[in-house]
């Protein structure tokens, strides 16, 4: 009984893992993306403008020059953002960019 079983688990795992056969007329995948060129790119790093006033302080975030996100610092209270949800150049005003969600976070173990 343990050889039928033994013979029958051989055959199974032999099937797993069997290399599956590819399609004669499959054409050649493309070559990957140049990961320097893209990581050189300073268009994708975000440019900060700080304007100080009287009573706030303006910070604008671009990428690529296309402003996305306004922080507003008023001297007396707490930042508040605007920010271009769908890129039409209009802002909605956004207490915090926090989400709110807290998921659990336990050390599981310490070098």
């Amino acid at each position: 009984m343990r050889l039928i079983f033994i013979l029958l688990l051989c055959n199974f795992c032999s099937a797993a893992f069997a290399e599956p056969q590819l399609p004669a007329d499959m054409p050649p995948l493309p070559p990957p993306p140049n990961l320097e060129v893209l990581a050189d790119d300073g268009d994708l790093e975000p440019q900060v403008t700080i304007t100080k006033q009287t009573e706030q302080t303006v910070e604008e975030f671009r990428v690529a020059g296309r402003l996305y996100m306004i922080k507003i610092t008023p001297k007396n209270g707490f930042p508040y953002y605007l920010v271009d949800d769908r890129g039409d150049g209009k802002f909605s005003r956004q207490e915090s960019l926090d989400s709110g969600i807290r998921p659990p976070r336990w050390v599981i173990h310490n070098f």
